[in-house]
């Protein structure tokens, strides 16, 4: 049985004057697949997920996303995936509670539908005792796990996740992967960006790009095969070693 593809990205290129970010960047990702999309800074990493985001529209070369084109649906796309950021995901001056519905008016759930939803996930994250709590006063972490949970709230095709796991500590980097896991599970597709290597063994399939292009694109396991390494530390060293620029 033929796999759904969710995404897929034909030469994709954006250019800021003479300086060309990404440059004709092509490959599919899979429902329900982990797919990570790596690189050094400077990369071209961001560029390519803004534009598949619906929030910077292509120099040249065609994308869909959820199988609405990034040109002209950029308004669907937004309604049909998640995203979640290191820097931004979450208002701090806002209880938990408040954050769950105002994010679930955002994306068009029903009041009815974002109580309901709201109550399972508290429950599920343990965090009963802090629901009226400001998230400001939570440890990075729980931070990190709801906001997570936020991003997939409303159920969509594909959550876009970048760098979502920088400054926690390794075990609740692994306990945040679980949640990965489970939205895979579902049907969820994950679009990743990382720079801890480790976590690219968990994707299903990685692609590493350098210098505005995908240097590199399989699974974890054929990667260290083809580069004859142990990790994909070792993959990614030798790919980035040669890149040309960085931010």
């Amino acid at each position: 049985m033929q796999e759904e593809v969710v995404i897929k990205a034909e030469k994709l290129t954006k250019r800021f004057g003479a300086f060309t970010a990404t440059n004709e960047v092509t490959f599919e990702v899979h429902k329900g697949e982990i797919f990570g999309f790596l690189g050094a800074n400077g990369a071209g990493k961001t560029t390519a997920m803004r534009m598949l985001c619906g929030l910077s529209i292509p120099s040249a070369g065609n994308a869909t996303v959820a199988g609405f084109d990034v040109y002209k649906e950029t308004e669907q796309i937004k309604k049909n995936i998640g995203y979640m950021s290191q820097k931004f995901s979450l208002y701090e001056d806002l209880t938990i509670e408040e954050n769950l519905a105002f994010f679930g008016g955002i994306y068009g759930m029903s009041d009815s539908e974002i109580k309901t939803k709201s109550k399972q996930l508290i429950e599920q994250l343990g965090l009963q005792k802090e629901a009226k709590k400001l998230v400001q006063e939570l440890p990075l972490g729980w931070k990190q796990k709801l906001a997570f949970s936020v991003a997939v709230f409303h159920r969509p095709k594909i959550v876009f996740l970048d760098e979502p796991t920088g400054g926690v500590d390794p075990v609740t980097r692994r306990q945040f992967w679980d949640l990965i896991y489970d939205a895979s599970d579902s049907g969820i597709t994950v679009f990743v960006t990382t720079h801890y290597m480790d976590e690219a063994e968990y994707c299903n399939r990685v692609s590493i790009m350098v210098d505005g292009v995908i240097a590199a694109l399989d699974t974890p396991h054929n990667l260290k095969q083809q580069f004859k390494a142990n990790s994909m530390d070792e993959v990614f060293y030798q790919l980035a070693r040669g890149a040309k620029r960085s931010e």
